[in-house]
């Protein structure tokens, strides 16, 4: 039997933006070798270290070989946000070590690739500071000039409470569909483009808004509504003519196999940073291939959280697009060797060892 040691826990905190840090963890085995994770967007960087000062007590002279062992014991569905973002950051690491250990890419440990490229979709939302409808169509078509062919924005963030409690569509709402307007004018139309609602509207007015953009041809309507009714999500997903995506907030089995057998939707959003890590994404990807449900994983993360994606990704059936974070810095891809590379749009499954990355300090 494999075994290889856990010997200690570290994490390193990158500044980011306003929008947060990017929060990695970092595993060292007794034999020297490292693993890294991803605990980016916990809600709290500080309870992430304390969190993890625990688990190390506990974690200690764990062979990194049992992940499924490790997300039974640790990965519990009552527990909150923050402390699933944890144990998926470790299972990453976990996975990571196992592969350099192995000399293998963690693909071939989950049974091996299904395809050799990813494609992406930029999500301009967080690097668009000019939040009129030529700020989000400029930082689009600049996207689309580094050869992104699908693109992702959340023109309706200013529409509030008080809008949808009116019933009718109104200035927030047009202002949305304006900014969508000229998005689409400009990237013209054979670029993939995705709208995300971050559930800031009610079943009558998503459709009603939905209807003024059918002529746009919108890969998906993502997290129309709060996902608290999931018949009425149901009631969404049929009564548009455009695909509808959610639950990047859900985080275990459970929550997911209810949604997919149950909300009619077209693609889930599952994010490797808090359903559990790698191992959890896999199983939510084999719960949406019964049913034909695409898996799109939510990956607004640094290039570790983006590493583990495609890596579990890469060995997944119905996989259809990734999540990719345009724009928040320069000096993104220098953070990591090899350098994270992405070219017309898509970034090459790594046959290195483990996650095919380590961490530039």
């Amino acid at each position: 039997m494999q075994t290889l040691k856990i010997k200690t826990i570290d994490t390193e905190i990158i500044p980011v933006n306003h929008r947060g840090n990017w929060v990695f963890v970092i595993v060292h085995a007794e034999d020297g070798t490292i693993g890294i994770g991803e605990a980016s967007h916990s809600r709290d960087d500080e309870r992430v270290e304390q969190i993890l000062k625990v688990l190390e007590s506990i974690l200690i002279g764990f062979n990194v070989f049992d992940i499924e062992s490790f997300r039974r014991s640790l990965y519990r569905d009552s527990e909150g946000h923050t402390y699933h973002t944890v144990i998926s950051a470790v299972e990453h690491a976990l996975w990571d070590l196992a592969g350099k250990t192995l000399d293998v890419p963690s693909h071939q440990l989950l049974g091996g690739r299904c395809r050799s490229q990813i494609r992406l979709y930029a999500n301009i939302n967080r690097a668009t500071i000019d939040r009129s409808p030529n700020g989000f169509a400029q930082n689009a078509e600049h996207a689309v000039d580094e050869g992104f062919t699908a693109i992702k924005c959340a023109p309706f963030d200013s529409v509030s409470a008080s809008d949808i409690s009116k019933k009718s569509l109104n200035t927030a709402i047009f202002q949305g569909i304006d900014r969508l307007r000229k998005t689409r004018e400009i990237i013209g139309p054979n670029v993939d483009l995705m709208v995300d609602c971050h559930s800031r509207f009610n079943p009558g007015l998503i459709v009603q808004t939905a209807k003024e953009l059918d002529d746009l041809n919108l890969f998906w309507i993502e997290d129309p509504i709060p996902l608290v009714d999931i018949d009425a999500v149901a009631h969404v997903s049929q009564s548009t003519s455009m695909p509808i995506a959610t639950g990047e907030k859900l985080r275990t089995l459970e929550e997911f196999d209810r949604l997919l057998k149950h909300g009619k939707v077209d693609y889930i959003l599952p994010d490797v940073k808090h359903v559990g890590g790698i191992l959890g994404l896999k199983k939510i990807a084999t719960l949406a291939e019964t049913t034909n449900v695409k898996i799109t994983p939510h990956n607004p993360s640094g290039p570790v959280a983006t590493a583990a994606s495609v890596q579990c990704m890469a060995s997944i059936p119905n996989f259809g697009i990734l999540e990719y974070a345009w724009g928040e810095v320069d000096w993104r891809s220098s953070l990591v060797e090899p350098p994270e590379t992405i070219i017309d749009g898509f970034i090459e499954v790594s046959n290195l060892p483990g996650l095919g990355i380590t961490l530039n300090k």
